[in-house]
């Protein structure tokens, strides 16, 4: 049947007239959302927060935990909901503007081949509505309002902290001020074989800036993987990937009791960065408004042996940008390859030293454009610190001469902002910088920059950084899925799930099994080749620590501060269940036979 060119015309006139208006509804329907937002908590406002409350008062609740967990589900939830109705919302307007557009184009063309505009009945009407300048003005003002609402809408959930843990801990600034406080084992043994801790006299602030031991030998040249491996140089390891070479690890403590603490000493500032040790020397990081600090520990003592401040740097913000409670400004771990160490700060701060604590070099990197806080860990490759700096405004990966602080090279990344880590594994053919960001799972070349391949399969806000064994990489992150890569001259995916999701910690992949911990004290094994599952257990607290395997163990610390640690089979088998005595986020530390962690306010050397 054919259709005469009048009919074309009224057709896409009709068309014209639907995409137009359906273009109008979405713009309106932004603004709406828009101004519900900014008026409006998308969840009661006081309910977290009360929740909260109850549970500092009533620690032991566990019903309570349970709400507070159902709500910080429902609330992120929302938060993703709304993010999707806001891109599809704008995607939408788009297409039917567009659609309007060439619809009138086609109608006004068409017309004028024709020559028939007067003959046309009811036509011009869509002429006369075009001519009118209200209706154009109304309609693309109505539609540029949409678009800055769809930008500035930003969802109120961010704000809250969510989880009971770290409010509790927000709540004590106080205590974190407090003077170092060293304690070490010299009562005897009990008779049930346990050591009580005797406190030894405090050592001050002011004292414990000077060296008071002279560091172990720094090493003269790059040191080798075994020389990594033999300390506990990066954030999850020698290679960030949570394999740990230490045997005799502990497996029995009680931090609140004493039993098997070799020393605790509590941390002048606070942080979430997890320690890291070289020869004799252990190193955190601290901040706040005030300052941001390098702290260097006595790895066999506790004793502070000096502290570095990160200050008079040029760009360094005289404001501190805004981060949450529970990224703070010092979330990232240090890097150390035994010559120098390294840290990277919420400020954009980067600051090297050396062993003993003297300035190598300081720059800034430029404010984190970071809703929560910068928190990506560092870690180094021969000569060069790597540094992963995906922010709101740009992604990209650097190299700094870790002797000058240098770029030595600097690779822009098309991606979005993350909060993971880099991962740094030989695949037996080459040295591999793995990154996991949405949308991409990224390898480069780790002396030039380049990048060697990327697969599409995150989305979200992604804060676990990558597993790796034996030529597979695994990537997940909360709200997205789980995948397995098998990398080699074409990487794919070779299985995916969407069952088991970490929000911050990362997979552990080793002897062929796959743990992942998520933020609702689930902690499962997975077989690494094909996704199945092996076991899953519920332990009732979130896990934002990442699971470490040493000795054919197993080691997660849930946010309340109890490790769980089990053998490393795909049978579930629990070794034991030791506990802090406090909150904690950090992932354990090995050296020598101990157990390095750090709680919210205190940091704990355990062992026999």
């Amino acid at each position: 049947m054919n259709i005469s060119k009048t009919d074309k015309i009224k057709l896409a006139q009709r068309i014209a007239w639907i995409a137009g208006g359906f273009a109008l509804v979405l713009a309106i329907l932004l603004i709406a959302n828009y101004v519900q937002t900014s008026l409006n908590d998308p969840i009661e406002n006081k309910t977290i927060p009360a929740l909260v409350k109850r549970l500092s008062e009533n620690p032991g609740d566990e019903e309570l935990k349970a709400e507070i967990r159902a709500f910080d589900l429902m609330a992120r939830k929302a938060y993703f909901t709304s993010q999707w109705q806001l891109r599809t919302g704008t995607y939408l307007m788009f297409l039917s503007v567009i659609i309007s557009i060439l619809a009138v184009r086609f109608v006004l063309s068409a017309k004028s081949k024709l020559n028939e505009i007067d003959s046309v009945e009811k036509v011009n009407e869509l002429d006369k509505l075009v001519a009118q300048k209200w209706v154009i003005y109304t309609g693309s003002g109505l539609i540029v309002l949409a678009l800055a609402s769809g930008l500035l809408s930003s969802n109120s959930l961010k704000k809250y902290m969510v989880n009971e843990n770290l409010v509790v801990q927000e709540e004590q600034p106080a205590e974190i001020e407090a003077p170092v406080e060293t304690q070490q084992v010299s009562a005897p043994a009990d008779s049930s074989g346990n050591t009580a801790v005797a406190e030894n006299p405090v050592v001050t602030e002011a004292s414990a800036t000077n060296v008071t031991e002279i560091p172990a030998a720094a090493p003269a040249a790059i040191p080798i993987l075994a020389q990594l491996k033999g300390n506990y140089p990066f954030f999850r390891g020698a290679e960030g990937i949570g394999v740990a070479a230490q045997k005799n690890t502990p497996t029995d403590w009680n931090g609140a009791g004493g039993k098997n603490v070799v020393w605790k000493v509590k941390v002048p500032k606070a942080g979430f960065s997890s320690p890291i040790i070289w020869g004799n020397q252990l190193f955190v990081t601290g901040a706040d408004a005030q300052a941001r600090m390098v702290y260097c520990y006595d790895k066999n003592s506790g004793k502070l042996l000096w502290e570095a401040a990160a200050d008079n740097i040029q760009g360094s913000p005289s404001a501190m940008p805004k981060v949450t409670a529970d990224t703070g400004l010092a979330a990232p771990t240090m890097a150390t390859d035994g010559r120098a160490v390294f840290a990277i700060f919420g400020t954009g701060d980067v600051i090297g030293l050396d062993m003993s604590g003297k300035r190598l070099w300081a720059r800034n990197l430029g404010v984190p454009d970071n809703h929560y806080g910068h928190s990506s860990s560092l870690i180094i490759y021969k000569d060069k610190l790597l540094i992963q700096y995906d922010t709101n405004r740009s992604g990209k990966l650097l190299a700094l001469a870790a002797q000058t602080g240098a770029t030595v090279w600097e690779t822009a990344r098309n991606s979005k902002i993350s909060w993971s880590s880099p991962v740094l594994v030989n695949t037996g053919s080459r040295m591999e910088l793995i990154l996991t960001t949405n949308p991409n799972v990224n390898s480069y070349n780790p002396e030039t920059g380049k990048e060697l391949w990327n697969i599409a399969c995150l989305s979200g806000e992604v804060g676990p950084s990558a597993g790796y064994a034996d030529g597979m990489v695994f990537a997940a992150n909360e709200y997205a899925k789980l995948v397995g890569i098998k990398i080699g001259a074409t990487p794919e995916i070779v299985w995916e799930a969407d069952e088991y999701l970490p929000e911050v910690s990362s997979p552990l992949a080793v002897n062929g099994l796959l743990y992942i911990a998520t933020t609702y004290g689930v902690f499962t094994c997975l077989d690494a080749k094909t996704g199945e599952k092996h076991w899953e257990q519920e332990y009732g607290d979130a896990f934002y620590s990442s699971p470490i395997y040493a000795d054919g163990k197993v080691y997660i610390t849930d946010m309340s501060g109890k490790t769980y640690i089990v053998k490393a089979t795909k049978d579930y088998q629990l070794v034991a269940t030791s506990e802090l005595g406090e909150k904690s986020v950090c992932s354990p530390v090995f050296a020598d036979g101990k157990v390095y962690l750090r709680g919210m306010n205190n940091l704990y050397c355990v062992g026999k």
